[in-house]
């Protein structure tokens, strides 16, 4: 069974920085992982989940234009990871974040909140 472990999230002000990551498992994960596109979502308290950012298998990466020149995404295949560096955060970027493939195939795991605060 495929897992996803999302890390990396905490309390920061605004301006500020933070890396998330998530690890994908699963006994038959190695054989796909490096041929999936890959998803950063996020889902604000009364607020409906949203896609933030993808990267395709072939490493091309597309995002939301509410992150667009702060955010980037990045994936290790040898690690089964992808990772998402945020930049210059605003009180509206705070949120529970997860990963997932960009059609959300996996379940999902429990994410990482993210709380954007002076």
């Amino acid at each position: 069974q495929v897992q996803l472990v999302e890390s990396g999230g905490g309390l920061v002000q605004p301006g500020g920085s933070l890396k998330l990551s998530c690890v994908v498992s699963g006994s038959v994960l190695r054989l796909y992982f490096a041929l999936w596109s890959m998803a950063w979502y996020r889902q604000a308290p009364g607020k409906q989940r949203e896609l933030v950012a993808h990267i395709t298998n072939g490493a091309n990466t597309n995002y939301a234009d509410s992150v667009k020149g702060r955010f980037t995404i990045s994936r290790d295949n040898a690690k089964n990871t992808v990772y998402l560096q945020m930049n210059t955060l605003k009180p509206e970027d705070t949120a529970v974040y997860y990963c997932n493939t960009l059609t959300g195939d996996i379940n999902w795991g429990q994410g990482t909140q993210v709380t954007v605060s002076s």
